[in-house]
């Protein structure tokens, strides 16, 4: 199928045959013309599959075909849960949108960002705003945002948004929306309590599911290669040396240890740079400019990487330190495998990490074999676990406080 086949308008067209786009993806295939119907639609897609180009092109032709005289008014309200992800949808739809014949200006609404500057730009009249959740409830308590003509709300990276507490936040800005506009939901996964929440925003969505998981994760190499964790740092540099990848992507467990590893590396002599939530907006742009630019060769990230990332070019993702989940697993070594591209995805294991990856391996069906390589051989025994003290009642943080304090500190990143 072609995209002329979906109902996209000739100056649409031109614009995706400029930036290189001939054939939709699975998911752009499904939603477009569900959404230029006018549908609710929530959508399960991976990370990678296409899906923002999937809303973003019906919601241009639909602002540009009603677009009215006067000062441009909000019609598309986009979340997002990172900075990053903000930042992106609003190129797309700059770059989708550059052959209309009646321009549309899309503002992206980011932490880190001076919040005068912002609703200054929001009242000179924009179409299409792009936020993270966060900075879209600061804007809110201005009471300087007039939605009412809002035609399009969307949730991208949904499972990712609604989790850790976002329930809340989710009501305030459902509350200043009009009650008639047409629900997007995009998401990788859709558990039942994702789905509860989901239903306060649309009860009458077309459900789409795209499984791209399977043929994405069959374009990976998988290793495990088992090492002492004082020998991973030697071991990646080796690596790295051997197989001489354009762009390496390396995820660690915190923030402390990714900017002390970039700096080591540095040392050595690598192109390397560190990523994660304490950097502000302009370095982080900074940061991945320079890596997309291949200025930088080697990224080590947190797990602020792992989804919603645009970076076709990375060859090899590295687990430095094991995800937390399966998921996790799965979202980190999707950065490499895409746009029909090979990657290898390879995970150190310690001692430490035996019984975790073993869990990984059964939740995502993983038939790894364990490989050693000479010279950083896995030495030593494991070390023996000790039974811990029993727990005293109240005196730890309840599941509930755990993810109100995770949500706050995911706020404060973006």
């Amino acid at each position: 199928m072609q995209f002329s086949q979906l109902g996209l308008d000739a100056s649409l067209l031109r614009s995706l045959d400029k930036e290189g786009f001939k054939i939709p993806t699975p998911i752009q295939e499904k939603v477009i013309p569900l959404i230029l119907r006018g549908e609710d639609i929530m959508a399960k897609a991976e990370t990678g599959s296409g899906k923002s180009a999937g809303f973003v092109l019906p919601i241009l032709q639909y602002i540009s075909q009603h677009k009215g005289e006067g000062k441009a008014k909000i019609k598309a309200l986009i979340l997002t849960p990172t900075r990053e992800l903000t930042l992106q949808v609003a190129e797309d739809f700059r770059r989708f949108g550059a052959s209309l014949p009646l321009p549309l200006k899309s503002v992206a609404l980011i932490g880190g960002e001076r919040i005068g500057d912002q609703l200054y730009t929001i009242q000179q009249g924009c179409d299409i705003v792009v936020a993270t959740t966060g900075r879209m409830l600061d804007i809110l308590s201005k009471k300087q945002m007039n939605l009412s003509h809002l035609q399009f709300f969307v949730l991208d990276e949904a499972d990712k948004m609604l989790d850790f507490g976002f329930e809340q936040e989710l009501d305030l800005i459902l509350h200043a929306l009009p009650p008639k506009r047409q629900n997007l939901l995009f998401s990788a996964t859709y558990p039942s309590k994702m789905r509860t929440i989901a239903s306060k925003i649309t009860q009458e969505a077309t459900e789409v599911s795209i499984d791209t998981e399977k043929p994405t994760i069959a374009s990976i190499h998988q290793r495990a290669i088992e090492v002492n964790h004082d020998n991973r740092g030697p071991l990646l540099r080796a690596l790295l040396k051997q197989y001489k990848w354009n762009l390496t992507l390396v995820f660690m467990a915190n923030k402390r240890a990714a900017d002390n590893i970039a700096v080591k590396f540095r040392k050595h002599g690598f192109l390397a740079e560190s990523f994660h939530g304490d950097l502000d907006q302009e370095e982080r742009i900074r940061t991945l400019q320079a890596f997309k630019e291949k200025k930088n060769r080697i990224l080590f990230s947190t797990d602020i990487a792992a989804r919603g990332l645009d970076i076709d070019d990375v060859n090899c993702v590295i687990n430095y330190d094991l995800p937390r989940s399966a998921t996790d697993y799965t979202h980190r070594i999707g950065r490499t495998g895409r746009a029909g591209k090979s990657g290898t995805a390879i995970t150190f294991i310690g001692h430490e990490d035996q019984d975790h990856f073993a869990l990984i391996k059964k939740r995502c069906s993983l038939e790894i074999e364990k490989e050693q390589i000479k010279g950083f051989e896995l030495t030593g025994a494991a070390p023996v676990k000790e039974k811990g003290k029993a727990p005293v009642k109240g005196k730890r943080k309840s599941k509930k406080d755990k993810a109100r304090e995770l949500a706050r500190r995911e706020r404060e990143q973006s």
